[in-house]
């Protein structure tokens, strides 16, 4: 019964698309997200609903789409040459099985977002691709939220769609990708036009972020407790009131606490004193051998190159009898550990050049964020005074995905790939808007002074929210 329900969705959507072929994109982030094929039962496992829904919006754009102002970026230049080295890598990997086995969805999420840009030409469709963003991981965090409240928590305890600890799904990844998102969850509560501002859309977003919030406590993930941490203290930047700001997040902490189960806190007491859990010195330990490997392999050993590594590291063990305590240490020898950072990810996997191109997109996005929040910032008409908010909104999520990407091998996240293109679509809108506002002024300078004052009334094209075709 489940399968027929995600298939009649898929195919309603589908046969909407022939007049909107922008909604065949947005049911693919739908379906990436959410994967209902690892879901269901039966039918649905069978069929390739990703491939089905990529091919419909790569066709729908490619064939039915308006391509005027078509740009191709300096950061799309970088994820296609991103990919390009990935399969490279690839072809000359370490371990050419495995490897093979994660190319299969890396090149399809690199691709995506290089191709994303390219769709997303006006304001409804920027916000529409925000909306199934936040929404389909809420279908995930919703649950997960309410699974907590309930005290059905725990490390690798919590139980999402799949049983499958994997991809946005692993508990770490949902808690980071979670806590990204609040910022732009707020953003609707303002500045919605699919859901107009009201106190039902405030309420549910609210409701959506206390679940976003709880994440982090329900799968007992450290990396989101510091990415709650992070994301406090960026917004002091756009609080009026820091004090009380800062003063009432300390209070719902102090509030929460009575609430926590004990496994939580022993689980991040790690965080201060990592050197005596065997998970975080062993993180230590692979990144050590990474920059070992790296060395005499510059240019990176292809997908899951650490299934070579091997090393023993020494670990202490306190151990309590009575009132006395002591510390014993324990020589660990392991092997084929993954690398839990993004930035020893790539560079064990794509040597030097890869992280040289990987850290150079991260950081063109925050810098071009930045500078668009900075340019419409003090814009009053609505037209325009979503713009800087969204930008801030999508600068704070890559700076919460790489403070988790410290922690995670999730370089290739797609979710946070396609915050990547919509960074780069917000960024072209500006810049049309611009280059519209821009040539009306030169054509205004030819006109008769009559004509010029008549013409000065009208609104500049670009500037509204037009129905998304």
């Amino acid at each position: 019964m489940l399968d027929l329900v995600f298939l009649a969705f898929i195919f309603y959507v589908l046969l909407l698309g022939l007049r909107r072929p922008f909604l065949w994109v947005l049911l693919y982030v739908y379906i990436d997200i959410i994967a209902p094929q690892r879901i269901g039962y039966a039918l649905i496992t069978d069929l390739s609903v990703s491939f089905i829904a990529f091919a419909a919006a790569f066709g729908g754009w490619l064939l039915l789409d308006n391509k005027h102002g078509l740009r191709f970026t300096l950061r799309q230049g970088l994820i296609l040459a991103l990919l390009v080295y990935c399969w490279w890598t690839t072809g000359n990997a370490d371990f050419p099985e495995q490897a093979a086995t994660k190319w299969e969805w890396v090149w399809k999420a690199l691709l995506f977002a290089l191709f994303l840009p390219f769709t997303i030409t006006t304001r409804a469709r920027l916000e529409a691709l925000a909306l199934v963003l936040v929404l389909s991981v809420a279908t995930i965090v919703i649950g997960t939220g309410m699974k907590t409240v309930l005290g059905g928590g725990g490390y690798e305890n919590l139980k999402f769609f799949v049983n499958d600890n994997s991809g946005i799904y692993e508990s770490s990844t949902l808690a980071t990708v979670a806590i990204a998102l609040t910022p732009m969850i707020a953003w609707f509560t303002r500045y919605g036009t699919i859901f107009k501002p009201s106190w039902a859309v405030t309420t549910f977003a609210a409701l959506l972020i206390f679940a976003c919030l709880t994440v982090p406590i329900g799968t007992e993930a450290r990396t989101g407790l510091v990415c709650i941490a992070v994301l406090g203290v960026l917004l002091l930047r756009y609080v009026k009131r820091r004090v009380l700001f800062v003063a009432a997040g300390a209070a719902l902490g102090l509030a929460a606490l009575p609430f926590l189960p004990q496994s939580y806190y022993e689980r991040m007491s790690t965080i201060a004193q990592p050197g005596g859990d065997e998970s975080a010195s062993t993180r230590v330990a692979v990144w050590t051998w990474t920059l070992d490997y790296v060395a005499d392999n510059p240019f990176g050993g292809g997908f899951d190159a650490y299934r070579g590594n091997r090393f023993t590291y020494e670990m202490p063990v306190r151990q309590e009898d009575g009132s006395t305590t002591a510390i014993e240490y324990r020589e660990i020898t392991d092997e084929g550990r993954a690398y839990h950072s993004a930035i020893f990810e790539v560079l064990g996997e794509q040597g030097y050049p890869g992280l040289a191109i990987w850290l150079l997109l991260q950081a063109l996005g925050v810098w071009q964020m930045e500078r668009v929040r900075r340019r419409w910032k003090d814009r009053r008409d609505e037209t325009e005074a979503w713009i800087a908010p969204m930008a801030a909104c999508l600068q704070l999520a890559s700076l919460v995905y790489i403070t988790g990407a410290l922690f995670q091998g999730i370089a290739y996240q797609p979710v946070m790939l396609m915050i990547i293109g919509l960074q780069i679509g917000l960024d072209n809108y500006c810049k049309r808007v611009e280059s519209a506002r821009l040539d009306l002024a030169r054509s205004e300078r030819r006109l008769p002074p009559d004509e010029r004052d008549a013409g000065a009334s009208e609104p500049v094209p670009g500037g509204a929210a037009p129905a998304m075709p």
